[in-house]
């Protein structure tokens, strides 16, 4: 864990000097946070900052000068390349939230097995949260993976494990005519032939370990403790499109990984 934080403060320090520079004032970071919304004029800017109109003038005549910002029919705007930067540090900073926020799954867990385009959209789960089974209630991590299947109406899943439960809900899913599509460990794949009702599905290699789930209400997302083991006790689970919209993303480049 702390190697990744470590590694997007590296991210940080490579981020052009630009950037820096804007984020080295409050005067500047408001005005270019205002900006990057609509083009304002120099009444409206004062107004939606708070600033002075001194302290306005004089940041925006600097921004012109270093070519941040330009003028036109008495509203500023950003640039093109500016506009990229501030994307780029808000993407940065969303991702370093959410790694922080699921500490507790992402330390001591295998990571390294979310292909890197995956990653670079981690952001997207930010609205995910983590749910933990306990002494009074040891299989609740498993109890919520078979509601999420009975009441999907299609499923994508990556299932390094074979479970009997699992595969009998999804079995009841291909009998009710939903769709489902599968990938499966390849050590576990004879076990899936014989008692599988899935006409077609694939197979990863044994090492590339995370559970995915992914249906049209829900996501889950399951990891390997850095002793190879599953950890059964925690999921991070999420009904928010842009979650559904990251898992589903992981799904084909997890896929086009092992074709």
């Amino acid at each position: 864990m702390i190697e990744e934080n470590e590694n997007y403060l590296k991210s940080y320090e490579s981020i052009s000097k630009d950037v820096k520079y804007i984020t080295n004032s409050l005067s500047r970071l408001k005005i270019i946070a205002t900006l990057y919304e609509n083009p304002k004029s120099m009444k409206s800017l004062t107004e939606d900052t708070g600033l002075s109109y001194s302290s306005v003038s004089s940041t925006m005549h600097k921004l012109e000068l270093e070519n941040f910002v330009y003028r036109q029919s008495s509203k500023y705007h950003l640039t093109n390349s500016m506009k990229m930067q501030i994307e780029n540090i808000l993407e940065l900073n969303k991702t370093i939230d959410v790694i922080n926020k699921f500490f507790n799954i992402l330390d001591k867990h295998l990571v390294d097995m979310i292909p890197n385009e995956s990653i670079a959209e981690i952001y997207l789960i930010g609205q995910a949260s983590l749910i933990e089974s306990d002494d009074i209630d040891a299989y609740r991590t498993y109890n919520y993976i078979e509601n999420a299947l009975m009441e999907a109406e299609f499923v994508k899943c990556i299932l390094p494990f074979y479970y009997e439960n699992f595969n009998n809900q999804l079995n009841n899913m291909v009998k009710n005519n939903k769709y489902v599509e599968m990938m499966v460990s390849s050590d576990i794949l004879s076990v899936f032939e014989e008692k599988s009702e899935i006409k077609s599905f694939s197979s990863f290699k044994k090492e590339d370990n995370f559970l995915l789930i992914v249906t049209d209400k829900v996501m889950i997302l399951g990891l390997f403790k850095e002793d190879g083991s599953f950890d059964q006790n925690r999921l991070l689970i999420s009904k928010n499109s842009n979650s559904l919209k990251w898992a589903d993303n992981l799904y084909e480049n997890f896929k086009n990984l092992n074709k």
